[in-house]
């Protein structure tokens, strides 16, 4: 009998490759986009010795929680660096409080499991570069040929709502 079509294996589903510079911060296996969840996202990560997990950044709209795999790792929150391995669990609530960065050690690949709420629109803070994303249609990490808007702005040049405007 064939599986359902929310039922998947994660070997069934191929790795996407984040990089800079030349340099793999980390890949990613999208679950919930694979059977096609909605509401829910969950993806796997692998991040090798010295990459990292985007960048330092909260939600104001999704919630997240991490489950370390295996490896060890760093990571950072508002109140400093704590240190990561397999059996951590983190939940990050919305708002700065809840801003974080996942950072692998040096030696050997972090194995993580994120999961996280998919409301959009959605509004991310990025506290170290002072700018803001912000994102409609679909939330972050979801599918982005369904994103209206992606768009990033610095924090420190608003603008009156009147700007531009007749």
């Amino acid at each position: 009998m064939p599986r359902p079509h929310n039922l998947i294996n994660s070997n069934d589903i191929d790795w996407t490759d984040h990089a800079r510079d030349g340099k793999v911060l980390f890949r990613r296996k999208a679950l919930a986009q694979a059977t096609h969840g909605e509401k829910l996202g969950a993806s796997l990560y692998e991040i090798p010795p010295g990459g990292r997990l985007y960048t330092y950044h909260y939600h104001c709209a999704n919630e997240e929680a991490m489950y370390v795999l295996e490896g060890q790792g760093k990571v950072r929150l508002p109140d400093g660096e704590h240190h990561i391995g397999p059996g951590d669990f983190l939940a990050l609530r919305v708002g700065p409080e809840g801003a974080h960065i996942v950072m692998a050690g040096s030696e050997g690949l972090l194995r993580l499991i994120v999961v996280s709420t998919m409301i959009e629109p959605e509004v991310n803070g990025y506290p170290d570069s002072n700018k803001v994303g912000i994102f409609a249609g679909s939330a972050p990490g979801g599918d982005k040929s369904k994103r209206t808007l992606d768009l990033f702005l610095r924090s420190d040049d608003p603008v009156d709502y009147w700007y531009g405007e007749e």
